[in-house]
């Protein structure tokens, strides 16, 4: 019986070569995912209120990630520090454009130039753009229709303008990726906010029908990502005492975000790895949407 066991051990081990000169032989299944499926390298991007808090951070971890960025924001100013920024430590990978996302000819032309620049290449459009005027819908407030219109202009109608101006180049990419930002207000709202819930909401919705329209190409994705209680330009104004309060009361994980938080969630969803993800509506918000008090 000596012996008996090296026996063994060499045939499993013969039959283990065989196994692996057959796996090693077996073509790949059609559409199977490359590892280059989760690489960013080389891809085009258009960021809209990219100059603070969100769109400046998926600008730059874009920029990380090797992709060239257009940087768009409403001031020359708060372009020109974002694009500094993401040039001092990747040389040539952002270029800058001011865009009233509220002007609709502008949008056009904008969109015409980056395509244009990037040599007729659009893989990536972040929708990150937007304003919160405050009021209610029965405010005595003469301004109100002036909030509304404005609202409206900057939260949905440029969505639309922007997206329809970037899928043509966008068809010629292997695996385009639109991302519209939203809002928690999509899920839960409260009162004097009557425009900025709306528009977002409207958001969700606009992003589920573009999907089914664009999904017959296969080669384009558009999903929507509704950030909640976060530290941004927007919510500044808020006394640190109330964010503090209303994120223990409110927020499972009892804080409130940090824009890298969203924009890390915002590029993965542009990974050509994420293929499937269409038409979604996701919430980064620390779980306060599934809290029932």
């Amino acid at each position: 019986m000596s012996g008996t066991p090296d026996k063994y051990a060499r045939q499993a081990l013969d039959r283990l070569d065989i196994l692996q000169s057959h796996l090693t032989n077996v073509p790949a299944p059609a559409g199977r995912l490359t590892k280059l499926s989760r690489s960013l390298q080389g891809k085009k991007a258009i960021v809209t209120g990219a100059a603070s808090g969100m769109g400046r951070e998926t600008a730059k971890i874009l920029a990380d990630e090797g992709v060239q960025v257009a940087v768009l924001d409403l001031t020359d100013a708060g372009v020109t520090v974002v694009v500094d920024e993401i040039n001092k430590v990747h040389p040539g990978r952002a270029q800058g454009w001011t865009c009233d996302v509220a002007d609709r000819q502008r949008i056009k032309a904008v969109c015409k130039e980056v395509i244009e620049s990037f040599g007729g290449q659009l893989d990536i459009l972040i929708n990150n753009a937007g304003i919160s005027l405050g009021g209610g819908a029965f405010d005595d407030d003469e301004s109100f229709e002036t909030r509304w219109d404005k609202t409206v202009a900057v939260n949905l109608n440029a969505l639309v303008i922007f997206i329809r101006a970037c899928v043509p180049a966008m068809l010629k990419s292997e695996a385009a990726r639109i991302v519209n930002i939203a809002s928690t207000e999509h899920f839960v709202t409260g009162p004097a906010n009557a425009a900025y819930s709306a528009t977002k909401s409207a958001v969700t919705g606009l992003t589920r029908s573009m999907a089914v329209e664009l999904g017959k190409y296969q080669n384009i994705t558009v999903n929507t990502v509704c950030p909640g209680p976060i530290i941004t330009g927007m919510t500044a104004r808020i006394p640190p005492e109330l964010k503090e309060s209303y994120a223990k009361r409110r927020v499972p994980m009892r804080r409130y975000a940090d824009p890298e938080e969203v924009a890390q969630v915002t590029v993965s969803i542009c990974l050509p790895a994420s293929s499937y993800l269409h038409g979604a509506t996701i919430p980064v918000d620390g779980g306060m949407t599934i809290r029932h008090t």
